[in-house]
């Protein structure tokens, strides 16, 4: 078994649908998510808000963002059961990275607003050049 890795899913829903069956839906979504071995770590329902184009005939949509731990297998499987599922309009899957712990051996300096001199490397490491007029 490889390790979870966190993914945050953007869900958009039928906004026909009443407050409570959207959150029927949304317990359900969450339930398949959990079947496939998932982890929910935070479900978070946004609420109704309107559309920047007209999907499928709507012009608002319930939105719900659900943060999972999970194997990329387990959501790609349920992007696909979310395709299949007519209240769902549109969704995201998006995988959040982890960030590596710093060592505290050396702290870096931070140079201050007016202290970068021409030509001193940037964070890259590319050198800034000086435009000539």
């Amino acid at each position: 078994m490889s390790a979870l890795r966190p993914y945050e899913i953007l869900v958009i829903l039928n906004a026909g649908l009443t407050d409570e069956e959207s959150a029927t839906l949304l317990t359900q979504l969450g339930d398949t998510i959990k079947g496939l071995g998932a982890e929910i770590t935070k479900v978070e329902n946004w609420g109704k808000r309107r559309l920047a184009y007209d999907i499928n005939k709507q012009r608002e949509g319930t939105y719900a963002v659900f943060e999972v731990s999970a194997e990329p297998l387990m959501v790609k499987e349920f992007e696909r059961q979310l395709k299949l599922n007519e209240n769902v309009l549109r969704f995201l899957s998006t995988q959040i990275p982890i960030r590596k712990k710093v060592r505290a051996g050396r702290p870096q300096a931070a140079p201050a607003d007016g202290d970068q001199a021409v030509g001193d490397t940037s964070s890259t490491g590319d050198k800034v050049l000086e435009e000539v007029r």
